[in-house]
């Protein structure tokens, strides 16, 4: 009898812990927010963008890159085809994208892209384009130079290390040295649900270099985009399960100081910042469960947020953009440029609008 009364009670106590984790998953995840639509001028879907742009970053002469076809465990895919990088002139008339042939010894077919990042040396003017590549379900980041009179990627280097496991979003911080989100502690898909499921704040941040490779920044429930401020005195990284942009000040390269962190109500993906302004640019998932769900007949939304003043006392958090999933599904950046705003999203299309 005293066994079955323990068995009773451990029977209770699991069903009482899994309410509890199935409730705050709800709330983490938040399920039951509806959006109302919130559009921009003069919208647009950008014609060739038909597997996705999970990532978008914009030189200063208006030169857009865009990581496209990313395929990834538990989300749609709406092409077989390898992943792509793209260019978008925003000062061409016709904005028309044009694929990037990729030179050199390369597997191009292994190409899976997820976050970019691209660094300008101030020495010769050499562009060096970082990708996030994750082929066979692996992460590793790949460094190519760009060659802009050949509309060409030339391929340098594979980064491979057992710190970049599960990397999502990346930002280059030299020639060969960057900064990487891992959004997941494990790299067993069982293991990152339960990881997910209990709300383990296992996930980081490291820096790489070729001298130096650390973890310099962890506690988060799920990493995902990066960036650094223009004055590259401040690292962002979004928590995209705590629904924050955690800001952080960089003492060096691998000592990083925790200054705040600004809630922004949505389910952050990745950043970008106005080079001008210092804004934060956040593509968000306004709805988790509908996100992980993906149920054509009720969509993931899109929403876009910008982070005005973040080093303030109150900075100020807006939505720009917002959308059911009849326009784009599931957002994961947004890029201004020039008046006119780029936004990505994970597996689908992407948008461009005017800002005003």
């Amino acid at each position: 009898m005293g066994k079955l009364a323990v068995l009773s009670l451990a029977v209770v106590a699991l069903a009482v812990f899994i309410g509890e984790r199935l409730i705050a998953l709800r709330h983490t995840s938040l399920s039951s927010r509806e959006l109302t639509k919130n559009y921009l001028p003069n919208c647009h879907l950008i014609e060739g963008i038909e597997g996705g742009a999970e990532d978008i970053t914009i030189l200063d002469d208006g030169l857009a890159f865009l990581s496209t076809g990313l395929k990834f465990p538990g989300l749609p895919s709406y092409s077989d085809d390898p992943g792509k990088i793209y260019t978008l002139n925003l000062l061409d008339s016709e904005l028309k994208i044009k694929a990037l042939s990729i030179k050199g010894q390369f597997d191009k077919d292994s190409l899976n892209p997820h976050g970019i990042s691209v660094y300008t040396d101030d020495k010769d003017g050499a562009i060096y384009v970082f990708v996030v590549n994750h082929p066979q379900g692996k992460s590793q980041v790949e460094i190519f130079r760009f060659v802009e009179n050949e509309n060409a990627l030339q391929y340098i280097k594979t980064i491979k290390h057992e710190l970049l496991h599960n990397v999502n979003d990346i930002v280059a911080v030299g020639a060969e040295s960057f900064y990487a989100t891992n959004d997941h502690y494990f790299t067993n898909e069982i293991l990152k649900l339960v990881e997910s499921f209990l709300s383990l704040p296992w996930c980081d941040v490291v820096y790489f270099s070729p001298e130096t490779v650390q973890v310099v920044a962890g506690g988060f429930l799920s990493a995902n985009g990066i960036n650094i401020s223009p004055n590259k005195r401040h690292l962002y990284v979004s928590d995209v399960l705590k629904h924050t942009i955690t800001v952080m000040e960089i003492q060096n390269n691998t000592v990083l100081s925790h200054v705040k962190e600004v809630d922004v109500g949505s389910l952050p993906d990745n950043i970008e910042v106005d080079r001008e302004s210092g804004d934060l640019w956040l593509g968000c998932h306004p709805n988790g469960l509908k996100f992980m769900l993906g149920d054509p007949n009720d969509p993931p939304g899109s929403e876009v947020i910008r982070i005005e003043n973040i080093l303030s006392e109150k900075p100020q958090v807006t939505q720009v953009y917002a959308d059911d999933g009849s326009v784009i599904i599931a957002s994961s950046v947004a890029a201004p440029y020039g008046g006119k705003l780029l936004i990505g999203t994970v597996y689908q299309k992407a948008l461009i609008c005017d800002l005003k």
